[in-house]
C-alpha cells in the first residue's frame, strides 16, 4: 500500500502588489514508490512551488504537507523529513566540499560512522573524491551540483525534492543521479523534481505535473496524458499544451 509522502491542497502565491498569482490554487499529491516530474516552460510557478514546499517561501493560501508533517505548523519534523537541491548550486562558496559535506552532516545529526560512509560512497559516485578537499568557488558549475546534491542526501531523506538538479551533470553523474533516483522510489520513499529534459521525465516518472502561468493543466501518469493526445512525445504535447494554454 503506498502512502501520501508530499500533499499540496489548493496552494497559492502572490507576489508584491501583483494582483496575477505566482501560482494559483495548484493542488497535487506524491506517494510513496513515486518519483513525479514537475514541468513547464520559465516563469510558470515551479521554483516558487518547491520554495514553498520547502519552507523557503509561505503560501498566501492552501496547505502543504511532507511525509505527514505540515511544513507551516511542524517545520522542524517536517524539514527533517526531505532533502532539497535548489536550483542554483552557488552557495557556501568558501567552504571545502567536505566542509560543507560535514556541515550539512551536522545540521541533520548524522553520527560520525554514517557520515563518513555516506560521503566515501557519494564521492565515488559522483567522482567527486578528489575534490573534497577544495574550496566550492573552484569548482566547475558541474561539481557545485554534485556537492549540493551530497548534501541534500546525506542524512537519507524520505522525500527528495529537486529542482532542476540534472543541469551541468556529465552525462556518467546524470545516470548515477537518475538511477539513484530509481533505487530511492522503489525501497518505498518519493522524488518530487522539476526539469527541462522532456525526454527524462519521460523515461524516468510514474507522474507528470505539467503547471503553465501558475496553474497545474495536468496531473497524472503519463500514459493518461499520451492517451488524450493522441499518443503524441511528451515534447510534442508540452509544446501543444502549453502554446494553447
Amino acid at each position: 500500500m503506498n502512502i501520501n509522502m508530499l500533499s499540496l491542497i489548493n496552494v497559492s502565491k502572490t507576489y508584491g502588489g501583483n494582483k496575477i498569482k505566482a501560482v494559483d490554487s495548484i493542488a497535487l499529491e506524491v506517494q510513496s514508490r513515486q518519483i513525479l516530474g514537475f514541468i513547464g516552460p520559465n516563469g510558470a510557478g515551479k521554483t516558487t512551488t518547491m520554495k514553498m514546499i520547502t519552507g523557503v517561501l509561505s503560501p498566501d493560501e492552501g496547505r502543504i504537507s511532507i511525509n505527514g508533517h505540515d511544513i507551516s505548523a511542524a517545520p522542524l519534523p517536517a524539514k527533517q523529513s526531505f532533502g532539497y537541491v535548489p536550483d542554483s548550486p552557488d552557495m557556501f562558496l568558501r567552504l571545502k566540499g567536505i566542509e560543507y559535506l560535514s556541515f550539512m552532516a551536522d545540521m541533520y545529526q548524522v553520527d560520525a560512522g554514517t557520515r563518513n560512509e555516506k560521503i566515501a560512497q557519494m564521492a565515488e559516485t559522483f567522482e567527486m573524491t578528489g575534490a573534497l578537499g577544495a574550496r566550492i568557488q573552484s569548482y566547475s558549475h558541474g561539481m557545485r551540483q554534485k556537492i549540493i546534491i551530497m548534501g541534500a542526501l546525506m542524512h537519507n531523506p524520505a522525500v527528495w525534492i529537486l529542482d532542476e538538479p540534472l543541469t551541468g551533470l556529465d552525462p556518467r553523474s546524470s545516470f548515477q543521479l537518475k538511477e539513484m533516483m530509481r533505487q530511492h522510489a522503489q525501497a518505498g520513499n518519493c522524488v518530487f523534481f522539476s526539469t527541462h529534459m522532456l525526454e527524462v521525465a519521460e523515461k524516468l516518472c510514474d507522474k507528470i505535473a505539467l503547471i503553465n502561468k501558475g496553474k497545474i493543466i495536468f496531473f497524472g501518469e503519463l500514459e493518461e496524458l499520451k492517451a488524450r493526445h493522441n499518443q503524441l512525445s511528451l515534447e510534442d504535447i508540452f509544446m501543444e499544451v502549453t502554446a494553447n494554454a
